[in-house]
């Protein structure tokens, strides 16, 4: 959705946009061409962006879309492949952004509202909706971890708050056998908030977030905080144990084997080196 005429614009430019009006922050994710999949300059823009509107004073909700056919296609494949034997430091570098973003987002003290389309995928675009407050999503939208999948692991904090959100066992499930999701089973497993017409996403995901920020700001952030507090405090003592396993998993032959059949669109034999 572009900025309407009464909104200022505060990124106009690059990977993320940033607009505000009427206190609400719309971040926009903006590498439509890539499906909004993440690399470094993206999550360093995004940080940027999410710390720009928290020390904004007028920022009452926060609302975040990503431009293009899909919400996030999670993490910029291509980019990976073309790293060789330098992507477990590439990786290092780009889940420490991801977790940084995956954080933020639940340490805002204004409520996050995700609007999601098309897909939601890998570690970055699930996991930041799982760092989301409430979850919105258009009836054909779909969700798929899918690290494994290209022999690597969670991050941005999933290993914790995919948990917390639909339970144990079927989180192993979506973990380790990379279901794609549709938005009415997301809705069920309570991943998400709601689920509307395809149509109508940016305008209830905004509808949303009005009335949000409409509510009373400090009892809403200090409402969020409580509900976050005792799930963050565990997320941000395995971020670094995240980190590490995807760095060290990046680096082998099935990782590399994974990242191929990607871009080839195959399916990949895993050596289990």
């Amino acid at each position: 959705m572009a900025p309407s005429e009464m909104s200022e614009i505060l990124i106009g430019d690059g990977p993320v946009l940033v607009d505000l009006d009427a206190g609400i922050a719309h971040i926009r994710l903006n590498r439509p061409e890539a499906g909004n999949a993440l690399d470094v300059p993206l999550l360093r823009a995004l940080y940027d962006g999410l710390l720009l509107v928290h020390g904004d004073p007028r920022t009452r909700s926060v609302l975040l879309t990503g431009e293009g056919e899909n919400f996030c296609a999670g993490g910029d494949v291509k980019t990976f492949a073309a790293k060789g034997e330098g992507l477990p430091d590439y990786l290092r570098e780009a889940t420490t952004w991801l977790q940084n973003c995956a954080t933020a987002l639940m340490r805002l003290q204004a409520p996050v509202v995700a609007a999601v389309h098309g897909f939601a995928a890998g570690g970055g675009g699930f996991g930041l909706v799982c760092a989301s407050d409430l979850v919105v999503a258009g009836e054909s939208a779909k969700f798929l971890l899918g690290a494994t999948r290209v022999g690597m692991a969670p991050d941005a904090g999933g290993s914790v708050t995919l948990t917390q959100l639909v339970g144990l066992r079927k989180a192993m499930e979506i973990v380790l056998m990379n279901p794609v999701i549709t938005a009415a089973e997301a809705l069920e497993i309570g991943l998400i908030t709601r689920v509307v017409a395809d149509g109508s996403l940016q305008q209830e995901g905004r509808a949303l977030a009005a009335e949000l920020a409409a509510g009373a700001p400090l009892a809403l952030a200090a409402s969020k905080r409580l509900l976050w507090e005792g799930v963050g405090a565990t997320v941000a003592a395995r971020l670094g144990e995240e980190s590490r396993t995807v760095s060290e998993l990046s680096g082998t032959a099935d990782a590399r084997e994974g990242l191929a059949a990607v871009i080839e669109r195959r399916t990949p034999t895993f050596t289990g080196r």
